[in-house]
């Protein structure tokens, strides 16, 4: 992947699909399935990010067990730094290089947190400032929207167990919510200027690329049990800087509503799409390759 200096620049593009799962509840409306006014649902960048960091900082599991053995990768170098537990402190302790040696999603993702720049003063000529350095990430993934607007559903449950004094079960008014059917795009770009900076290389690459298929699979719950991606597409250019328009790539490859169905009505299915399965070859001829992790 790339050339000897850099990496070569990476489109993708994810086709996801919600069956009465709520694929990324939004705390602003009492964990509503994210959507916008026009009824176009939406899942965050930072959600499926959440899912990957899940997965590859779980060093017990079977999908950290089963990449890191084929890809050959040592768990110290493939840390995860936004998870649960971790010390500021402890962060405040590493330079710049060795937390990017360490942390697979600062060199992927990025970090906001704060670093401490080994030989930094402050105004006193003081040692041992610290300094906000924000690092964008190498790869970014965008919001994922629906093709066509959601129909979001409230129920009431039950709870087997006493909520209140004196009370030997329990309801939970409108908690359950979720959208009956949403098929969503979520385009990523690999950024190689930035990767370069982070130190991303194409091991960090392939781990992602691995593991992406198993993102919601391998995270279901009980309020999100049904979230498939259909297609996980990935164009790579011919060189570091692009050999074609990713708006060309992603737009190609996205679900278009059928001409009998309303587009202003929510879709009940997939058979209400055209899905592309290939990019027309102009555009395909453009780059080094398109593969569907889904494939497999």
């Amino acid at each position: 992947m790339g050339n000897a200096a850099f990496l070569n620049k990476l489109t993708g593009l994810l086709i996801i699909e919600a069956v009465n799962s709520n694929p990324n509840g939004d705390p602003d409306r009492e964990s509503d399935p994210r959507h916008r006014a026009n009824g176009i649902g939406e899942i965050s960048a930072v959600s499926l990010k959440a899912k990957i960091r899940a997965l590859v900082g779980d060093k017990e599991g079977p999908v950290w067990g089963e990449f890191s053995g084929k890809l050959g990768l040592e768990a110290e170098k493939f840390d995860i730094l936004e998870c649960k537990g971790r010390s500021i402190g402890e962060l405040r302790k590493l330079s710049t290089d060795q937390l990017l040696a360490r942390f697979w999603d600062a060199r992927l993702f990025g970090t906001s947190l704060l670093e401490k720049e080994s030989g930094s003063k402050d105004n006193g000529g003081n040692d041992d400032t610290f300094q906000q350095h924000i690092h964008t990430g190498a790869l970014q993934f965008c919001t994922g929207l629906s093709c066509a607007p959601v129909k979001i559903i409230r129920n009431t449950t039950t709870i087997k167990r006493g909520v209140q004094e004196g009370k030997d079960r329990g309801m939970a008014p409108l908690a359950y919510r979720i959208v009956e059917y949403g098929l969503y795009t979520m385009p990523f770009f690999l950024n190689p200027t930035v990767a370069n900076k982070t130190k991303c290389t194409s091991k960090d690459i392939e781990l992602l690329m691995a593991v992406l298929p198993y993102a919601y699979a391998h995270t279901a719950s009980y309020i999100r049990p049904n979230v498939n991606i259909r297609h996980a597409w990935v164009a790579e250019h011919k060189n570091p800087l692009g050999s074609c328009p990713e708006w060309s790539i992603t737009q190609a490859l996205t679900p278009r509503r059928k001409p009998q169905f309303d587009p202003n009505l929510s879709a009940a299915s997939i058979e209400e799409f055209d899905v592309p399965t290939e990019l027309p070859a102009d555009v395909a001829g453009k780059l080094t390759g398109i593969l569907d992790l889904m494939d497999f």
